[in-house]
C-alpha cells in the first residue's frame, strides 16, 4: 500500500476463491501496529475507510448501518443498561452509540492495540463523535481476554467488536466457549451480550454458525440477526445473548426505552427494524442450525485466508 499510485485499486482477500477491489483516490495511512497491518485510504465509492490485515473493517458511507446494528439492539434489550463493557472496537463509533443512552454511567472499552486507537483518533475522529472525551469513558489498552478472566466487576452489556479470528490475529481466543463462560460469569443477573459475527450469505456461513452453537451452550436465550452493510458487500451477522430479558421487544417498548434515554433519530436502526431484524431468510436459518460447532480454546476458528 505504501508505494500505491492515486486511483489505484486496494485489493482486499476475502477468502483463496473471493477478492474485492476498491478504487482509491487517497492513502491517508498505512503501516504496521505490534499486531496488525493498518490502511486508512479514501476510496472511490466508500469514502473514507479502514482496511485491518488488508481486510475491510469500517467505511466512513455505511459504518453506522454497523455500529447502529451492533449495539442499539443489545442496549435496548437491557431494561437499564448502567455499565458497559466493549472489546475491540477501535474506532471509537461503537463506544459512540454506547454513549446515546443516558442511563449508562460507565462504559469501559478494552483494546489490545494502543497504536491502532490512537491512529482511529488522528485519522477518523469523525467515528468517535467526540466518545473519547465522555466522562464516562475509559480506555484500556490490554488484552480483552485477560481483563475480563481478572475482573472483579460487573457488567449489564457486553459488546463484542473484534476482528475476525485470523491465523495470525489477535483474536483467536476471544470467540471460544471458555471465554463467553468468563463473560456470562462476569454479566449482571439481567445482562446481554452481544457479538459482532461475520457474515451471513450463503457461502462463508460456518462462522456465524458456530459463534451462535457456542452462546447456546452457555446463555438461555441466543439469536442471530443481521444487516446488510454495503461497504462490506454482503449481509452480516450479529449473535444476541441474554440471561434474562426476552430479545424479541414490540416497537412501543423500543421506542419508549430509546425516548426516555434521550436516543434521537438514528439513521439505521429504529423500533420497528428491531424484530424485523431478527427474521431470517431460509438458507441462514438452515446454515444456523447445520454449519455451526462448539468453538474451544483447543480448537478455536480461523478465518479462512
Amino acid at each position: 500500500m505504501s508505494d500505491m499510485p492515486t486511483g489505484m485499486y486496494y485489493i482486499e482477500q476475502q477468502s483463496p476463491d473471493l477478492r474485492f477491489g476498491y478504487r482509491v483516490d487517497r492513502v491517508i495511512y498505512t503501516g504496521k501496529t505490534r499486531f496488525q497491518k493498518v490502511d486508512i485510504v479514501e476510496t472511490r465509492v466508500f469514502g473514507k475507510t479502514l482496511f485491518l490485515d488488508e481486510k475491510i473493517q469500517s467505511a466512513a458511507v455505511d459504518e453506522f448501518i454497523f455500529h447502529e446494528s451492533l449495539v442499539h439492539p443489545a442496549m435496548v434489550v437491557h431494561p437499564h443498561p448502567r455499565r458497559v463493557w466493549i472489546a475491540g472496537g477501535g474506532e471509537g463509533a461503537t463506544l459512540r452509540e454506547v454513549l446515546r443512552h443516558s442511563t449508562v454511567e460507565r462504559a469501559v472499552m478494552v483494546d489490545i492495540d494502543g497504536e491502532l486507537v490512537e491512529l482511529c483518533k488522528r485519522h477518523m475522529p469523525e467515528w468517535g463523535e467526540g466518545a473519547w472525551d465522555d466522562p464516562r469513558t475509559e480506555v484500556v489498552i490490554g488484552d480483552a481476554r485477560r481483563y475480563l478472566f481478572e475482573t472483579n466487576e460487573r457488567y449489564d452489556v457486553m459488546i463484542f467488536d473484534l476482528t475476525e479470528p485470523l491465523e495470525e490475529g489477535p483474536s483467536q481466543l476471544l470467540f471460544t466457549e471458555e471465554y463467553y463462560r468468563r463473560a456470562f460469569e462476569v454479566l449482571s443477573d439481567d445482562g446481554v451480550l452481544v457479538v459482532q459475527s461475520a457474515s451471513a450469505d450463503p457461502v462463508y456461513l460456518d462462522f456465524a454458525a458456530s459463534i451462535r452453537t457456542t452462546l447456546r451452550e452457555i446463555f438461555p436465550q441466543v439469536e442471530t440477526y443481521w444487516a446488510f452493510v454495503f461497504s462490506f458487500q454482503m449481509p452480516w451477522a450479529f449473535t444476541l445473548a441474554s440471561k434474562s430479558p426476552s430479545l424479541l421487544l414490540e416497537p412501543e417498548v423500543v421506542q419508549q426505552r430509546l425516548s426516555e434515554r434521550g436516543v434521537g433519530t438514528l439513521r439505521y436502526y429504529h423500533p420497528r427494524l428491531h424484530t424485523a431484524m431478527f427474521v431470517l431468510p431460509g438458507y441462514l436459518e438452515k446454515g444456523l442450525t447445520k454449519r455451526g460447532r462448539v468453538i474451544r480454546d483447543a480448537e478455536p476458528f480461523v478465518w479462512p485466508d
